[in-house]
């Protein structure tokens, strides 16, 4: 489950670096580094580290900074931990390509993005994780491992849509300018390249784009893969898959009742609705509710030993 979990961020950290640099400015016209730590909650650690978000201070902290667990260099290491601790349920092919896509990253240094460029450090990065889930979907086994790794693909798009929404809604639309302006529009189009969605968006959309059709097509539309919709339909839909396996609906009981409730609250409500009644609100909530999501299957699929070991001695009394 984190495996695909932090294969997903980093692609999606990759690409969000990428828009921030060509196509994201703040009020003041200059590019929104910011926007990156505030996305990913990052304030703290980032200011114990650095004092200003330079270009080259996030390039650097979300990047090639062990001290920071969410930069790309830590989350690699993470990912071939985790890909080891699991080796015999993976593919050979799985395992390879990992080898080689993380000792890339683990060998990577600030100066070999500066010689090399952030766009095209971003585009490998982008292209080893989208090779990471081919390799994956042609040769994993189809059993719990598969599950697992298809419910932390869809947690983990599903964390990231809302808190990009949240925050360049919020951030990144400078003080009264109107919608519909020049300025509007590049903002709402680096939203949509941050979520990958701006050829898809404009399939469907090729007039407006305003504030509700972006924020409706990244969380309600059911043809994109990545809007929140489609996340969690395919989350709701595994589980349930999940379920069936060897008792296990027990464990999955509540965890479906809350994922049920999420798609509930989303389908009952427009783009229009969201923003009306406080948009920032309801994205926060979703994320606590899939924080809540990702704690509960941990409690109920992998507890701590100390709970496991109090419960077999229950038993045996």
């Amino acid at each position: 489950m984190w495996l695909a979990r932090y294969s997903e961020r980093i692609e999606n950290l990759a690409r969000l670096l990428e828009v921030t640099e060509g196509f994201v400015r703040g009020p003041d016209g200059q590019t929104g580094w910011d926007s990156i730590i505030q996305i990913n909650s990052d304030e703290t650690p980032f200011y114990a580290l650095h004092t200003e978000a330079t270009e080259a201070n996030v390039v650097a902290f979300y990047v090639t900074e062990m001290a920071n667990p969410n930069s790309i260099k830590s989350m690699a290491h993470a990912m071939r931990e985790n890909a080891r601790a699991v080796r015999p349920l993976i593919s050979t092919e799985m395992w390879t390509h990992l080898n080689m896509f993380t000792r890339w990253v683990l060998e990577l240094q600030f100066s070999d993005i500066r010689q090399h460029s952030l766009s095209s450090i971003c585009n490998r990065l982008k292209q080893d994780c989208q090779t990471h889930y081919g390799v994956t979907e042609g040769t994993l086994y189809r059993d719990q491992a598969w599950l697992f790794y298809q419910l932390g693909k869809q947690l983990e798009r599903s964390d990231q849509i809302t808190r990009l929404i949240d925050i360049r809604y919020h951030t990144l639309l400078p003080t009264g300018e109107k919608a519909g302006s020049e300025i509007d529009s590049t903002q709402w189009a680096s939203i949509l390249r941050s979520a990958a969605a701006y050829h898809a968006f404009w399939r469907i959309q090729p007039i407006a784009t305003t504030p509700a059709n972006v924020v409706g097509f990244l969380l309600k539309n059911d043809g994109f893969p990545r809007s929140l919709a489609v996340c969690l339909e395919v989350f709701d839909s595994t589980l349930s898959v999940l379920a069936g396996h060897n008792s296990l609906r027990r464990l999955c009981g509540p965890i479906q009742e809350r994922v049920a409730y999420l798609r509930v609250t989303l389908q009952d409500q427009t783009a229009d609705d969201m923003i009306i009644r406080g948009l920032h609100e309801y994205m926060q909530w979703i994320q606590t509710q899939i924080a809540h999501i990702q704690n509960d299957i941990a409690q109920a699929f992998w507890p701590p030993v100390a709970l496991v070991e109090s419960s077999q001695t229950q038993v045996q009394q």
